[in-house]
């Protein structure tokens, strides 16, 4: 009669396993050095964008107003054809002005959220967390680029609809997400500067109503530089609207742009506006 077959030896889940194990006694480092702000940045963005996925209804209210504008303000300018233009119908002209007006009113009301995210205890414990201040802010700060980036894209099809003459070479529109991203960036940052200084949402609702139609109306979003009086062309070669548009008139329309200086000044400007609403932060959490 034959014997029962043996069990198996047990074998150790240590030696199967070392690594499992020495993970739990000794965790692995953190992220540190050069690391460390591009990964904080990115779970910053990461967590603003959850909050639009679970409310889509900003982005569709938003959508209203550039619809307005191209249907009723530039097919009836393009008409009477009172706004010259270099050789193109103004509806055509008046795009790219509408799609960085629509992201600039997008992120110039950014501080209200940090206010709300203060008032709601979030931002201080954000802020005993080891990441830095600059990378919250930019955190938000691309959240809010994506988010206008996303009211873009809204537009461009609307435009595209109505029979714009837009280009859709990739790279080309690869560049208008950049500016589209840059540009909200700065003015998210402006708005939380601003934040920094006033300390309270109806305030802060004040100065974004304030400085939103100057902006927008000193810059070339609506009509050339050369037809505004000498003091307005002053305040649309130093509005970072103007350079923004400019970026994407070229870029979509083909018409004559300084693309490199428009990127150039619009990257300063986001970089500039992240340095002073990160040196505003403590301020706004006492």
């Amino acid at each position: 009669m034959s014997e029962a077959p043996a069990a198996p030896r047990t074998v150790s889940a240590d030696r199967l396993d070392p690594d499992g194990i020495n993970l739990l006694l000794h965790p692995p480092e953190p992220r540190s050095g050069w690391r460390l702000l591009p990964a904080r940045v990115w779970a910053m963005c990461a967590v603003e964008l959850q909050k639009l996925s679970h409310d889509r209804t900003e982005l569709y209210t938003r959508a209203v107003q550039p619809a307005l504008w191209l249907l009723i303000f530039g097919q009836t300018f393009t008409r009477i054809k009172a706004i010259p233009t270099p050789g193109i119908p103004y509806i055509d002209y008046l795009a790219p002005g509408i799609i960085a007006q629509s992201a600039m009113f997008i992120a110039i009301f950014y501080g209200i959220q940090i206010i709300w995210e203060r008032d709601a205890g979030i931002l201080n414990k954000l802020l005993v967390t080891p990441t830095p201040r600059s990378a919250l802010i930019t955190g938000k700060a691309f959240a809010a680029g994506v988010k206008s980036l996303i009211q873009a894209v809204v537009v461009i099809v609307i435009a595209a609809i109505l029979g714009v003459s837009l280009t859709w070479n990739p790279l080309k529109l690869l560049g208008v997400g950049a500016v589209v991203i840059l540009g909200s960036a700065f003015f998210s940052c402006l708005s939380m500067t601003i934040a920094g200084i006033v300390l309270s949402r109806d305030r802060l609702m004040g100065f974004g109503q304030a400085i939103t139609m100057p902006l927008f109306f000193g810059s070339n979003a609506l009509y050339p530089v050369s037809v505004m009086p000498g003091w307005l062309q002053v305040v649309s070669k130093i509005n970072p609207l103007s350079y923004e548009v400019d970026a994407l008139r070229g870029l979509l329309l083909g018409t004559p742009a300084h693309l490199a200086l428009d990127f150039g000044v619009l990257a300063v400007a986001a970089a500039l506006g992240i340095a002073a609403a990160s040196s505003l932060l403590g301020r706004l959490a006492r």
